[in-house]
């Protein structure tokens, strides 16, 4: 397989132009550690953006960052902890679960859009991206929004970049918002409950007034074995529902108490302070229940997004009929399904229930040959697919760009 490491935007100019000429598509990487979500793609021939690396700009009393598409993530989350501030929206590690080593780039950040638990209050990382410079499939550098949020032009342009998975542009410099890390947290525990009891506690504290920053639920069976940062929870032998409350040290603890009286219907309340809380919130984020190491590591792995008040039901039924295990994460509304293996990873039960409920689901997990007969991303409504496929044309009309990712046996 050739490789093609670029230095600079004009590289990526000239690549593109190239495989148009060619009619050679390409596969966009930065450290390669998403590769194995989505579709195997018809191409020998690898654009790697990781040379593309610098901060460009760092301005903390802004509150904004600008960084070269192929920066590794976790330096530049180094960076911007070293002033106390951080990515609300929690961008997840993949590397855990996929068993690639690494945790990626900025651009596979954007590209692939994955959020964490704070998704609920903070929002998602299009939520977060300000402006991004990029090349299209026609081989141009553009440029779309800006360095603040209140700038209009070209703003919703480069919302579109993120979650595409590297088949609308190459992006090579990102421009995002950072916000400041909380000076305490503090997530209390309910321990017991089924998923439906759970997911009803979950929406009683998100619909309070105590500004909840992460509610989720881990059977009892997610725990098997238990390692890591969740070991302790599951030393319990139960079953644990986990809301996270931040921000001022005094209104935590005030907050804390406020909600623990307004949970008491679902059982006693048990607490983690700062340390642990982050580490068991970070597990949840990134699946550590269903790791490639771990006992799990073979079986496939959704994510199910749903309405939040159909978590519970949805999940405990997949359960039942899949002999699965399921992660409740965004009080409901984001469920993680590891399946016991079989030729297609249940996609017709699970794409069924889910769509039942009216959610959408896509396989984050599974084997090559999995990948390559079914759809891995949740199929769309044939108009919104007709739009898609008119979007991805004005920014790629050869598809050369990550051609088949998104859509099984898609060669042109």
């Amino acid at each position: 397989m050739d490789t093609l490491k670029v230095r600079d935007a004009k590289d990526v100019e000239e690549v593109v132009r190239a495989a148009i000429a060619s009619e050679q598509p390409l596969e966009i990487i930065g450290h390669g550690t998403r590769r194995a979500i989505g579709h195997p793609m018809p191409t020998n021939a690898v654009l790697d953006v990781s040379a593309l690396n610098a901060v460009t700009s760092y301005e903390p009393n802004e509150l904004i960052i600008t960084v070269q598409a192929g920066a590794p993530l976790a330096d530049v989350q180094s960076l911007i902890d070293s002033k106390s501030q951080q990515f609300a929206f929690e961008p997840m590690d993949t590397s855990s679960l996929l068993g690639a080593s690494g945790n990626g780039t900025i651009g596979g950040m954007i590209g692939a859009g994955l959020a964490g638990p704070r998704r609920i209050r903070a929002g998602g990382a299009r939520d977060h991206l300000l402006g991004a410079h990029a090349v299209s499939g026609f081989g141009d550098s553009f440029k779309t929004g800006g360095r603040v949020v209140k700038n209009v032009t070209g703003y919703d342009l480069c919302k579109l970049l993120t979650g595409s998975w590297g088949t609308l542009a190459v992006m090579t410099e990102v421009t995002l918002k950072v916000m400041p890390k909380p000076e305490t947290e503090r997530t209390l525990v309910l321990s017991g409950l089924d998923d439906v009891a759970a997911n009803r506690a979950m929406t009683a504290a998100l619909g309070s007034p105590y500004d909840v920053s992460g509610a989720a639920h881990l059977p009892y069976q997610a725990f098997r074995p238990a390692t890591g940062s969740l070991a302790g929870l599951a030393a319990q032998g139960r079953a644990v529902t986990l809301l996270r409350l931040e921000g001022i040290a005094a209104s935590v603890a005030d907050r804390a108490t406020s909600l623990a009286k307004t949970l008491a219907p679902f059982g006693s309340v048990d607490t983690l302070q700062d340390a642990a809380s982050a580490s068991a919130w970070s597990a949840i984020r990134d699946v550590e229940p269903f790791a490639a190491g771990g006992a799990l590591g073979a079986w496939p792995v959704w994510r199910i997004v749903c309405p939040p008040a159909s978590g519970g039901v949805l999940g405990q039924a997949l359960a039942r009929e899949s002999g699965g295990d399921m992660i409740y994460d965004w009080g409901g509304g984001l469920i993680w399904a590891a399946l016991p293996p079989k030729p297609d990873a249940q996609a017709a039960l699970v794409r069924q229930r889910v769509e039942a409920a009216g959610g959408h689901a896509a396989l984050i997990r599974a084997s090559e040959q999995v990948r390559r007969h079914v759809d891995v991303f949740h199929p769309q409504a044939s108009g919104l697919a007709a739009l898609s496929e008119r979007v991805r044309h004005s920014f790629d009309p050869r598809i050369i760009l990550n051609r088949g990712r998104m859509l099984r046996g898609s060669a042109t």
